[in-house]
């Protein structure tokens, strides 16, 4: 299939300097407000976590963002994961955030720590219960023969923990992506796009650069 010809022209609004918080946590804290106030189709939280194998492999995967805060950026997951295991080996991590309506996206460079346990139970207990079996009953990104066993898997533990709550598993938790570099990308006309990259400079200090499209 040709794709040659498919192509779009981006001209909602442009980036400037002046228009960029001082803190990337606070620039993020207000694209991301209004993409949820874009009403999007698909959840503005929904991230790509790129991670690099042993043998220097990447690999990628959508994921949902959790929280935010001037710490970093927190997503859950099972910790025998591909991911997981990637990220144990070497913890360099890239998050991209894709807001196609508005069109922008943010690209976060930084390596991920692994939250403690009482992060994750405080999460994994605000979850849905089916969700929180469904975490249980799946061994992620090992094979499985069937849709059917899987469904089985969920079955039984649903009824292992019909009553009362069900605790964090072992092998379930979270990581906190801890950025050195930000990158805030806006489409515009020609291809002639708005890009600004945040770098640390230290604890609490960031530099502000503008890059070429």
């Amino acid at each position: 299939m040709d794709l040659e010809a498919l192509r779009r022209e981006y001209s909602l609004t442009g980036l400037d300097r002046e228009d960029l918080a001082d803190s990337p946590f606070d620039q993020f804290e207000q694209w991301f407000k209004q993409a949820l106030d874009a009403k999007f189709s698909n959840d503005p939280s929904a991230m790509t976590v790129a991670t690099v194998s042993h043998d220097g492999q990447p690999s990628q995967r959508m994921v949902l963002l959790k929280h935010f805060d001037e710490r970093g950026f927190v997503f859950y997951t099972n910790l025998e994961s591909r991911k997981a295991r990637e990220l144990k080996d070497n913890p360099k991590v890239c998050l991209h955030l894709p807001w196609h309506p508005l069109e922008r996206q943010v690209i976060v460079y930084g390596e991920a720590t692994q939250l403690s346990a009482a992060e994750a139970t405080r999460y994994f207990m605000s979850r849905p219960k089916d969700s929180q079996i469904a975490a249980w009953a799946s061994h992620q990104s090992q094979k499985v023969k069937s849709r059917q066993l899987l469904e089985q898997a969920f079955e039984q533990m649903k009824n292992k923990f019909k009553s009362g709550d069900i605790p964090l598993p072992s092998f379930w938790g979270g990581f906190r992506v801890v950025p050195n570099h930000i990158e805030f990308w806006q489409g515009r006309r020609n291809r002639l796009h708005d890009r600004f990259m945040y770098s640390r400079r230290g604890a609490q200090q960031w530099e502000v650069e503008r890059l070429q499209p």
